[in-house]
């Protein structure tokens, strides 16, 4: 099994609460890495994806990023339609209760 099945499968089968947070903490980490941002600092969670200073660029690869560590497809529709951290993870924990 590779790391990427067993994080879906365990972030998966959390509780709701838990999941979200699971989640929450690991979109921060790749969007932090993406921005070049250290982990002491603050994230906002409800600002867009472009209000944060990312690029198109950068987005996808953040996409790409979260999708081979989940071991899912983002549709890339999503991250316009999701436009922050905080819905992007609403819409990822919502994939993976419909797996569970």
């Amino acid at each position: 099994m590779t790391y990427a099945a067993s994080s879906s499968e365990r972030i998966g089968l959390l509780p709701a609460l838990e999941r979200q947070e699971a989640l929450e903490t690991l979109a921060v980490r790749h969007f932090k890495a993406a921005l070049l941002m250290e982990d002491e600092e603050e994230l906002p969670l409800d600002a867009s994806f472009f209000d944060i200073g990312l690029t198109s660029l950068r987005l996808m690869d953040v996409k790409q990023s979260l999708e081979q560590e989940l071991g899912l497809e983002i549709d890339s529709t999503a991250l316009f339609n999701q436009p922050t951290v905080e819905q992007l993870v609403e819409y990822l924990s919502g994939i993976l209760e419909a797996r569970a």
